[in-house]
């Protein structure tokens, strides 16, 4: 398939459907072995991370893969130790946790729209490879990925997003003044990943122009990153039902059903 061609619907819903089931496969490693995995997304406003995060955990064990995706910090959070809100969300024994944005907001927005000074900037990207090696030394997976997108595509996922009610929302004030500081967020990746692009923890870029392209390249190759392996899933028998015992339901008049707002629409 040439470079630059959009992924046919077919194809990729059926790759899809392939490394859901091995995404599966893997949170059945995690937790059978007790193993704790963290993946960080990152890049552009309308990249495409949050809908990789959606394919990746539709048919994962909500309590064994959460999602994180914190807020702008309170007045006490800013007094902490900036990594320190962060590890409150660290996974235990047997977790997955996927994080929609992460401490990488000081390298990106932080910087660029001011919110934190050049030195505390500066002491982030010292302290940042230092605090991932101790991750990785106390046994934590961690995979970072970065998913770009060019400006053209941006603003025309922006514009689509001002006309669909249903993600309306998502069009942010920051994701407004972030068309207007393209090549200020380009040096702040820039400077980010020279810093923080290290052997522990690299970081990959996933190209974001064709979102289904951009969805299989990226778990494709978070699978192929880890040594998982299948485990064998206990013999499940349904039990026979037993007979009744005389049961009876009360009335449905003494209940107060949902109205059928179906028939109003056959």
């Amino acid at each position: 398939m040439k470079a630059g061609k959009r992924l046919g619907r077919a194809l990729y819903e059926d790759e899809l459907f392939r490394l859901q089931v091995e995404l599966v496969k893997l949170q059945e490693w995690v937790r059978a072995e007790g193993a704790r995995l963290v993946v960080v997304f990152e890049g552009r406003d309308a990249a495409g991370k949050g809908s990789a995060i959606k394919r990746i955990t539709e048919h994962l064990n909500p309590r064994a893969a959460r999602i994180v995706a914190l807020p702008a910090p309170n007045e006490r959070e800013r007094t902490q130790w900036y990594f320190q809100r962060y590890v409150a969300h660290l996974p235990a024994a047997g977790e997955i946790v996927l994080l929609d944005r992460s401490w990488y907001n000081r390298a990106g927005v932080e910087r660029v729209m001011g919110y934190c000074t050049p030195e505390e900037h500066r002491l982030f990207l010292r302290q940042c490879p230092v605090f991932e090696r101790m991750l990785v030394e106390d046994g934590i997976l961690l995979r970072k990925y970065w998913f770009s997108v060019s400006d053209a595509e941006q603003q025309r996922r922006f514009r689509k997003r001002l006309d669909d009610p249903l993600k309306r929302w998502k069009l942010s004030p920051m994701d407004l003044e972030s068309l207007t500081r393209w090549e200020d967020y380009s040096r702040a990746k820039d400077d980010m990943l020279v810093h923080t692009d290290i052997a522990e923890s690299p970081w990959h870029v996933v190209e974001g122009d064709d979102k289904r392209r951009a969805r299989v390249n990226m778990i494709a190759h978070l699978l192929s990153t880890i040594d998982y392996q299948d485990v064998e899933a206990p013999a499940v028998t349904l039990p026979d039902r037993p007979p009744s015992s005389g049961y009876q339901r009360p009335s449905r008049s003494l209940q107060t059903e949902v109205p059928d707002h179906a028939a109003r629409l056959e």
